[in-house]
């Protein structure tokens, strides 16, 4: 899903940015840019109209698919770094330990005399 909304999300950018190269600046015509014909695809005075709306229903579904990829996004669960990765495995397989006191240490197995403590 996640992915078949990113696929929508850039074809409607790509509409977006045709609609919005195809519409004229302030005193030029549409129609003077293709020959100076009044007879038009559009019309004399219907690209104004019909490219306006259009810009502005694609910019609608321009923002809610940015809203829904940003919901998903943050619905994701995965991280970033191998560190985060480390950090939520650590943090889920620790166990619960009990709260006990210490063991007293053991008593030393060895002689007084034994060779491995002359070395301190």
């Amino acid at each position: 899903m996640y992915t078949f909304l990113i696929v929508i999300h850039v074809m409607i950018c790509f509409l977006m940015i045709g609609a919005i190269l195809l519409q004229s600046g302030k005193g030029a015509e549409i129609g003077a840019s293709f020959g100076g014909s009044s007879q038009t695809v559009f019309g004399s005075r219907g690209p104004a109209n019909f490219l306006s709306k259009f810009t502005v229903v694609v910019a609608a579904i321009f923002m809610l698919t940015s809203l829904s990829l940003a919901i998903m996004a943050r619905e994701r669960t995965f991280s970033s770094t191998v560190i985060d990765l480390k950090k939520k495995e650590t943090s889920q397989t620790a166990p619960e330990t009990p709260a006990t006191t210490p063991a007293a240490p053991a008593a030393e197995t060895h002689a007084p005399g034994d060779a491995s403590t002359s070395g301190h």
